[in-house]
């Protein structure tokens, strides 16, 4: 509902008249005995320093309030017994606005009030970045008087803001975003009854904390919480970590009788541990140092050890928790880590990493089964560095290996000949560890593994996987290589748990347009249940556009899968500015509710949010996917482009002469390559964007190593015109579009000179332009306050190009005479 306003009119010009408010009150303040003729501070009393001290109610009370409207401010009830000489009253309502502006809030008639807006007092001018404002009016009537009162809001541009009560719904903001409660580990106990769950926040201002509890799943209560806890892989126990002295001691504790015991103590202080299956033993892992360096001249012996603590390695060692010895597994300079135990506690899967920088891959794994007591090894895979992972079999008979489609001798390649497929594809396999026998499980299954298990309880795999923009939940029968795709009740599976024991899985998950839930799900009969729901509290009173798929045939005779948000007061007689983002890396751009590039946050502002899932992106087949390979942005640039004009031809509602892109990292080079490629974008931003191929591959910290990806078997001495004419740097001249580069000038992934140069060449080329670097951080932007800033620029950025308005530019980064 819309509060009245002066004139009648829905929107105010340059002063509101506000004549609705929601009220609570009065409540009795009566005349505080007076001890002294002055206070510390050698002030008389006065009424008025009723409002300056403690005297309070809290302002939730507002919310749902009975409406007052009235131009006679309430006073004190006539009726109440308990005489005072004054009442406290709290009146409040809500401004609105889609763009940044400055407002000022004047009430009049009441001789002792404050006014606050979102809980700061009250100034002349003050700034309203986009979203709902509360104003709320603290006010002391006296007995026997009668205010008039009048409230109005001054504004320096017609229709700025709106004022509204409690019965309309908020905007969606950057500050639900960054201040939501999210879900941040799970884990089911063996017998399925508990479940260890962690949630993360994060409170206005950026002070952040994590609350781990073991929950009691049928009855909800609240075993216990602490931090770093963990189930026992098979007795119902859960464990937890206490230092003590120069070491560490293990208490594993019973849910139901709250009984501790000790599992192992003494261990290195500095150690992390996997507990067998059996939980007879422990492997313990420790960081050992490698060589140092002096301090000032140093030698750097290949790539990686420009990396901190690349020269540690990890130290394996056996604890066996009844003779509490503590014995070494391994000797050696190479990375171990321990992937899996077999159930009965006889045999741990090792891989081990090496290097070799002279053909792809560049790293190279060993998958090694170890006999925990005698220490011998057998080699099950040797040296294939498309190997990301591997799991035992419940039995300990088979492996579950998960990898690039070219491992394994690239059983699992399904591409035309002559492409080469994407190192993010990843696939699964089977490998029979008595015959060596490998079976490839997804070859001919389009979506991209993320995480997969293997059920002691039935025996069967369960795997998350990107499928197209969703990331789903699938179940593998490994004797058939039958796969199923399970119904969840979220868009995104996020992470996933099985009891060992029991017929019970447990997961969480978002949607494009709702946050976290938790769910429990009975694995035999697939019936889910909702156990917590963390976006009902995120989302109360939040108003949200709409968000729809759309697709078309590319002229390359694709499909090419896309997603578009609206404006919460979304009119299709109107014409709307359009922001067009797509994949950053090699993943499609998810249906994410909360990401780095929030669509309903955007859309609030004003905006239709077009989402490009464009070639070159997983979870759509391989051979999609591998057109993100030696394309250098050939290809997908076309996909973005034309996915852009077919969407504007077939919804007329968007204002075809302000459209903007943004992307970051891979995306970020996107946002570059398209300004040389297109002049259909009114303003552009690049976070974190490759402007040279040549340069990233040798400076970012992962750039060749990505190239492997991106660039396979081909180099800038074998391939100039590919690393050379596929840059933005190398087309600059061509880019006429107001391009704004962001960028953390600690990234060590992208590093920040890539945005500088391409800056440079477009400052001295006289095109429109700016730079705006974050200190301290890295390829991602995460320190609470500048990652305000940094949302704060792009929606600037994009008011000013896109919405003709650079009050918020201007406001964030004045014009400087250089």
């Amino acid at each position: 509902m819309i509060a009245l306003l002066a004139a009648g009119a829905a929107w105010g010009g340059d002063t509101i008249n506000v004549t609705s408010f929601r009220h609570v009150g009065p409540f009795p303040v009566k005349t505080p005995y007076r001890m002294d003729s002055v206070n510390v501070s050698q002030k008389t009393f006065n009424e008025a320093s009723l409002l300056d001290g403690a005297l309070s109610v809290p302002v939730g009370r507002l919310k749902g309030a009975a409406l007052f409207n009235d131009s006679i401010a309430p006073g004190i009830a006539s009726d109440r017994e308990e005489k005072a000489a004054y009442a406290l009253h709290l009146l409040g309502f809500t401004l609105e606005n889609s763009r940044y502006t400055t407002a000022t809030v004047k009430v009049d008639g009441l001789k002792h009030q404050q006014t606050f807006v979102d809980g700061a007092p009250s100034r002349p001018n003050m700034a309203l970045e986009p979203g709902s404002h509360d104003v709320v009016i603290r006010y002391l009537a006296s007995s026997g008087k009668e205010e008039k009162l009048r409230c109005r809001v001054e504004t320096k541009e017609a229709g700025a803001v709106k004022v509204t009560n409690d019965d309309d719904k908020r905007l969606y903001t950057i500050h639900h975003v960054m201040e939501a409660d999210r879900f941040s580990g799970l884990q089911l106990s063996p017998d399925g009854k508990y479940a260890i769950v962690s949630v993360s926040h994060t409170d206005k201002g950026g002070q952040s904390r994590s609350d781990t509890e073991v929950r009691e799943l049928a009855t909800g209560r609240v075993v216990d919480k602490g931090q770093g806890l963990r189930w026992m892989p098979s007795s119902n126990r859960y464990y937890y970590i206490e230092r003590r002295g120069s070491g560490q001691t293990i208490y594993a504790v019973d849910p139901t009788t709250r009984k501790k015991q000790v599992i192992a103590e003494n261990l290195p202080a500095d150690a992390f541990f996997q507990i067998a299956p059996d939980e007879s033993k422990l492997i313990v892992m420790q960081r050992e140092e490698g060589p140092r360096e002096d301090a000032g001249v140093y030698e750097i012996v290949q790539p990686e050890d420009r990396q901190p603590g690349w020269r540690s390695r990890t130290k394996l060692s056996l604890y066996d928790t009844h003779n509490e010895v503590l014995q070494p597994l391994v000797f050696g300079y190479h990375n171990i880590h321990v992937a899996d135990i077999t159930a009965d506690g006889q045999y741990a899967l090792l891989m081990k990493g090496e290097s070799r920088l002279t053909q792809r891959p560049t790293t190279l794994n060993t998958l090694l089964r170890m006999n925990l007591r005698t220490l011998e090894c057998d080699t099950l895979v040797e040296k294939d560095g498309f190997i990301n992972g591997a799991c035992f079999s419940p039995d300990g008979s088979q492996l579950l290996i998960w990898g690039s489609p070219e491992c394994l001798g690239g059983i699992g390649m399904n591409v035309p000949s002559g492409m080469i497929p994407s190192m993010t594809d990843i696939q699964l396999y089977l490998l029979n560890i008595g015959t060596k026998e490998v079976k490839a499980l997804t070859r001919s299954f389009n979506p991209c593994v993320v995480d997969a298990q293997w059920s002691q309880r039935d025996g069967m795999v369960y795997f998350s996987a990107e499928d197209e923009d969703y990331v789903c939940l699938f179940r593998l029968q490994p004797k058939t290589g039958r796969i199923e795709k399970m119904k969840t009740d979220e868009d995104l599976v996020n992470r996933f748990s099985l009891a060992r024991n029991a017929d019970v899985l447990m997961y969480y998950g978002q949607s494009a347009s709702n946050s976290d839930r938790l769910y429990l799900v009975d694995t035999k009969k697939w019936k889910s249940t909702l156990v917590e729901d963390l976006s009902a509290k995120t989302l109360e009173g939040v108003k949200l556009g709409d968000c729809e798929r759309w697709t078309f045939v590319s002229q390359r005779g694709d499909t090419i899968v896309c997603r578009y948000y609206l404006p919460p007061s979304f009119d299709a007689s109107e014409k709307y500015p359009m922001i067009v983002n797509y994949y950053g890396g090699c993943s499609p751009t998810s249906r994410n509710f909360e990401s780095r590039y929030p669509q309903h946050a955007y859309a609030a502002l004003g905006y239709v949010v077009l989402i490009v899932e464009p070639s070159g992106a997983t979870g759509f087949g391989q051979a999609f996917s591998a057109r993100h390979v030696n394309t250098a942005g050939e290809g997908p640039a076309e996909d973005i482009i034309e996915a852009t004009q077919r969407f504007v031809e077939s919804h007329p509602y968007v204002n075809e002469k302000k459209i903007g892109c943004i992307g970051a990292s891979y995306g970020g080079f996107m946002t570059q390559y398209l300004q040389t490629k297109t002049d259909i974008f009114a303003a552009a931003i690049s976070h974190a964007g490759i402007s040279d191929h040549t340069s990233y591959w040798g400076e970012g910290y992962w750039g060749y190593s990505y190239s492997e990806v991106s660039m396979a078997n081909s180099y800038p001495w074998t391939h100039p015109d590919l690393y050379t004419k596929q840059s933005p740097l190398f087309n600059a001249d061509k880019i006429h579009t107001p391009i704004l580069f962001l960028h953390g000038d600690a990234d060590t992934n992208v590093p920040v000179g890539e945005s500088i140069q391409m800056f440079t060449a477009l400052k001295l080329l006289g095109r429109e332009t700016a730079f705006v670097a974050v200190k301290d951080q890295n390829h991602h932007i995460t320190q609470y306050d500048k990652r305000l800033k940094w949302q704060n620029t792009i929606f600037a950025w994009f008011a000013k190009y896109l919405q003709d308005d650079d009050t918020w530019w201007n406001a964030l980064y004045p014009e400087k005479q250089l």
